[in-house]
């Protein structure tokens, strides 16, 4: 890719370059809820544009698609709109374009970021949750189970999955309440009810489909980013006393599905070319359904911070996407293989990402392994679980020679039990 230089001043580091313009939805004091791209520090207000004809090539936009509640509707007019828009707002940004820039619209088109509260960017109907990273698998089994045979006999021929809770997801900023239910440690003769006492994030990403499908249809790995509109980072919380008990034989009920958060930027598909490469080698070979005629695998950085109540946040974990056993394009052809339909905002997260080495383990049931190896914070402070007025952090980003693409962060304060 070419380099690129706008004519909007861009922080260092700034997750919002030129090359990124991810999707979401955005209101401040004065605005209702609307989409907006992010760039450096500001906002670009869609609706703006619309009105003043930067998209008259796109004929088919309706009036008052930039001010709804969320990108839906936005995205259902399919990747080749979603494109020129992205495209378009690009070009309008360059240095040398001053079609905007010397436009009277700017004032109201440049929103500040600060002074706006991003919302959801989707309306999310169904969302599930894989667990495709193979140091993760093998770290939980091995604490579990037998470190010997760490994997489930399943976990190397398909992307295991389950069905979550879409109405508890909510955007970056919002709290949550430690969730209560029923525990029972292995020296207990019965279970007890109370406040989770081993409450966990696991840093994870997730994809949100931007195209429909009909049940009985499936989706092959070489369609499926062709429904695939872009990611987000995702928090899945966990708590973990709660799941232990809970999830055989079933799996994952009330120990997951009290909350997850989402980073409220959708940062697309097309932002993240640069970074494509190959992924982990699959053995066994993997069944014909699932097998990839092209990368799908991405060079992400990511990062997870805590920060005590009254203290300053302390990184405990540098990991990376590229980890990832299982890739999206499988993950969404071995979802729809038995016919299951999928709809737009869809969101489906990755699973855990965990690396090889201690410090990019993807959460603190791994970091602090168990609770055995609590994890110094400093300024005294130690850490098992996630603890009542601790914020997590979670931020990401890739960067490749001058082009940097980021998702901004997710971050979610721990309040009491209610």
């Amino acid at each position: 890719m070419s380099q690129l230089s706008t004519w909007v001043q861009i922080p260092n580091n700034s997750d919002f370059t030129i090359y990124n313009l991810p999707f979401g939805i955005f209101q401040n004091k004065r605005l209702s809820p609307r989409a907006g791209m992010a760039i450096g520090d500001k906002i670009v207000d869609l609706s703006v544009l619309h009105q003043e004809g930067f998209f008259a090539e796109l004929s088919q936009l309706p009036t008052d698609i930039f001010v709804r509640a969320s990108l839906n509707d936005l995205i259902a007019l399919g990747k080749p709109v979603t494109r020129k828009i992205r495209e378009k707002v690009q070009e309008l940004l360059l240095a040398d374009n001053e079609s905007l820039r010397e436009h009277q619209c700017r004032g109201k088109a440049m929103v500040n970021r600060k002074e706006a509260k991003m919302l959801m960017p989707v309306q999310i109907g169904d969302y599930t949750d894989f667990y495709s990273s193979i140091e993760h698998a093998t770290n939980v089994g091995s604490m579990f189970r037998d470190p010997e045979n760490a994997l489930l006999p399943n976990w190397k021929h398909l992307p295991v999955g389950y069905h979550g809770r879409a109405s508890s997801i909510i955007p970056s900023g919002v709290p949550i309440h430690r969730p209560k239910g029923q525990y029972k440690d292995p020296h207990m003769e019965a279970p007890e009810f109370g406040p989770s006492r081993r409450l966990d994030f696991e840093l994870e990403l997730a994809f949100v489909t931007g195209k429909s499908t009909k049940m009985g249809d499936s989706i092959s790995t070489s369609d499926a980013e062709d429904h695939i509109f872009g990611f987000v980072l995702f928090n899945d919380w966990s708590a973990r006393d709660i799941q232990a008990w809970e999830y055989v034989p079933l799996g994952p009920f009330l120990g997951k599905n009290f909350a997850s958060s989402i980073s409220p930027w959708i940062v697309t598909l097309e932002a993240l070319e640069p970074f494509r490469l190959s992924g982990p080698k699959q053995d066994p070979q993997v069944l014909p359904y699932l097998a990839c005629k092209k990368d799908h695998s991405f060079d992400l950085n990511l990062e997870v911070y805590i920060q005590p109540e009254g203290k300053s946040e302390s990184r405990v974990c540098i990991s990376n996407f590229k980890h990832m056993y299982w890739n999206i394009a499988q993950q969404l052809a071995h979802h729809t293989v038995n016919g299951c339909n999928i709809n737009v905002g869809d969101l489906y997260a990755s699973g855990t990402i965990s690396g090889k080495t201690p410090d990019s383990f993807g959460s603190m049931l791994e970091l602090a392994w168990k609770g055995t190896k609590p994890l110094d914070l400093g300024e005294g402070v130690f850490r098992k679980f996630i603890e009542d007025g601790d914020t997590v952090i979670m931020r990401g980003f890739a960067q490749k020679d001058q082009i940097r693409v980021g998702f901004g962060e997710v971050n979610t304060k721990v309040l009491p039990t209610k």
